[in-house]
């Protein structure tokens, strides 16, 4: 029974970090949206690798999250 119960709260951390990068992504999208035409070339350069970094993070703990899905079905 505490292996279940470790399980559920490893998925819940995820999800928190995965609501948090999720979060971030979409605010950096609609502030480079709003903001490519003013603001400068470093910036923007910057938010875009902070946007990609967060993509991957979130196909990371996505995928992660769906192993700790399945390991509770094997239980």
């Amino acid at each position: 029974m505490a292996e279940i119960d470790k399980i559920k709260e490893e998925i819940g951390w995820l999800k928190i970090i995965f609501g948090i990068l999720t979060a971030v992504d979409l605010s950096l999208v609609g502030w480079l949206a709003q903001n490519y035409k003013t603001s400068s070339i470093v910036i923007l350069i910057f938010a875009l690798i902070i946007v990609m970094f967060s993509t991957v993070g979130i196909v990371y703990v996505n995928k992660k999250a769906y192993k700790k899905i399945d390991e509770l079905e094997d239980l």
